[in-house]
């Protein structure tokens, strides 16, 4: 994965103090080097192929060497051909870095925000950007704050079912495709392709737009994964989980996530099922599992210990 340093720069509202002209230039790496150890002349370890972030505590210690060492070592740090260098709030630019960000075609920019939150809020952009991802047949919402993924063969119901919890005031992230990334182990998101963004295939109706029929509350940009969701043809002959016992998982990257499987017959109200599931999977989470509790209180009635009514 590789994103351009000018989308870079708009995402983060960088002002661009030199090398303009290699904005087309691409990030691949998502970490951010210091270059502290660098400026005191420690070039082992050094990690050319990261943005280079320059805070108050770099830019001072570099002031405090003689023109000389100056020269040289912002020098090396160009020659290794780095995406970018970033500078923080209060950080003066030495004129050395503008002078060769020019010359080099390397982008040399300024931020509004100190060190430490830019630092993160870079880190975080870059991690989302560059991340792996995989794309999933399915529909993507979320329902009462979980982040539910329907999938099922094609014509099952997919998106009649979320158009339906739309309505009820959910929020649509994805409808066809859902691209998947781990943001961290036991953390996926899921997003839209930029495309489909908003948008619905309906059968019968065609695409739709759901923030023009539901408004700007009915869409969100993404949403962490917390539930799958499996809707498949009722089949008679086979075992379905009556109790919600059975825990069935599905994994993406390095990360498992629950999933259950609804078997779709006429006369079910699809979406209220995978609402209640989304909301009792939300309960989980919590730490109220409904279905334990219930088997709890049946044991505790058969030893005799249970009270079966009001007396």
């Amino acid at each position: 994965m590789r994103i351009k340093l000018k989308k870079v720069c708009e995402a983060m509202n960088f002002e661009v103090v030199a090398g303009e002209s290699g904005l087309d230039r691409f990030v691949t790496e998502d970490m951010l080097n210091r270059p502290g150890m660098e400026f005191a002349g420690f070039y082992d370890y050094h990690e050319p192929r990261r943005i280079q972030l320059i805070g108050s505590k770099e830019a001072t210690f570099l002031s405090t060497r003689n023109e000389e060492e100056i020269k040289e070592r912002v020098t090396y740090l160009f020659d290794q051909d780095p995406p970018a260098f970033v500078f923080s709030k209060n950080v003066v630019v030495p004129e050395i870095f503008i002078t060769l960000g020019n010359k080099r075609n390397i982008p040399v920019f300024k931020s509004d925000l100190r060190t430490t939150p830019l630092s993160s809020k870079l880190y975080g952009y870059l991690q989302e950007r560059l991340a792996e991802r995989i794309s999933v047949h399915g529909v993507l919402l979320d329902i009462g704050g979980t982040g539910t993924l329907i999938t099922g063969k094609s014509g099952i119901g997919k998106s009649e079912t979320a158009l339906e919890l739309i309505k009820r005031g959910h929020q649509l992230v994805s409808d066809d495709r859902v691209d998947i990334f781990q943001k961290d182990v036991g953390f996926l998101v899921g997003q839209a392709p930029k495309i489909l963004s908003r948008f619905m295939e309906i059968r019968g109706i065609g695409i739709v737009d759901v923030v023009q029929m539901f408004g700007a509350g009915a869409f969100r940009e993404n949403k962490r994964i917390r539930l799958v969701v499996e809707l498949e043809k009722w089949d008679s002959n086979k075992y379905y989980d009556r109790l919600g016992l059975e825990t069935q998982k599905v994994k993406f990257f390095d990360t498992e996530i629950t999933k259950i499987i609804i078997p779709v017959l006429p006369g079910r109200n699809v979406s209220l099922l995978v609402e209640s599931a989304a909301l009792n999977e939300k309960l989980k989470n919590l730490g109220y599992f409904g279905a334990m509790e219930f088997t709890k209180a049946v044991n505790e009635l058969a030893k005799g210990n249970g009270v079966e009514e009001d007396e």
